[in-house]
């Protein structure tokens, strides 16, 4: 065998030990649908502490980082019944609650995304996109986006969003319209409804009694 042989046979060998890269839904390679250009505003794959400047714990619930990934979990018993003697029962922590700050009004946002859970049967994992703004919800059989509670409903078929699995999420917003990638499947809503004008967050709320992870988050603004 001669060395340009020896060396092509090496290559292979090295390229089948090497670990597959896993789809990161921030890839670089993802090419915004509604704006012309963005501009980087946060990137983290969590090798180091929560970043308080971006991210708010909500309801005392418990979020770490491990192995590169931001897991949430239920608060504690004492503070679940704390909070189911007082007046301010529904905010007991039985579900993971996080904020994503700082989000742009025009924005696009990529990322990495588990809701864990037995079933749907303790309410529908969601995003807020906005606080109470723009609700997605996700069940079984659909996805629906909830705008200002009660303004408009708008359920869909796909894409869907299955517990107990990562998912590459993708979400581009500007006045009017809302873009929503799930591993690669999307759906663009449109509706004078949509508008992120004093918002500035992007909520995740699991299943009771569940747990939530984040990985590869990617912010832009939208320009």
């Amino acid at each position: 065998m001669n060395l340009s042989s020896r060396i092509f046979c090496f290559s292979l060998v090295l390229l089948a030990l090497s670990p597959v890269p896993r789809l990161q839904a921030g890839s670089p390679d993802y090419q915004p649908e509604l704006f012309k250009s963005t501009k980087l505003v946060y990137a983290d794959t969590f090798d180091g502490p929560l970043n308080t400047d971006f991210w708010e714990v909500r309801q005392n619930t418990t979020w770490t980082i491990k192995d590169g990934v931001l897991t949430g979990s239920p608060s504690s018993k004492e503070f679940q019944e704390k909070k189911k003697a007082s007046d301010d029962p529904s905010h007991a922590g039985l579900k993971p609650v996080i904020w994503l700050k700082k989000v742009p009004e025009n924005f696009v946002c990529t990322m990495r995304v588990r809701y864990d859970g037995k079933a749907y049967t303790k309410g529908s994992p969601l995003l807020d996109i906005g606080h109470h703004i723009h609700t997605i919800s996700f069940s079984e059989k659909a996805t629906t986006l909830t705008i200002k509670k009660n303004v408009e409903t708008l359920p869909l078929e796909h894409p869907l969003f299955a517990l107990n699995q990562w998912h590459n999420v993708a979400i581009e917003l500007k006045k009017g319209t809302l873009l929503l990638m799930i591993d690669g499947k999307k759906h663009i809503f449109h509706s004078e409804n949509i508008d992120m004008t004093g918002q500035a967050q992007i909520d995740f709320k699991a299943l009771d009694f569940g747990t939530c992870q984040i990985d590869d988050v990617k912010l832009w603004e939208g320009q």
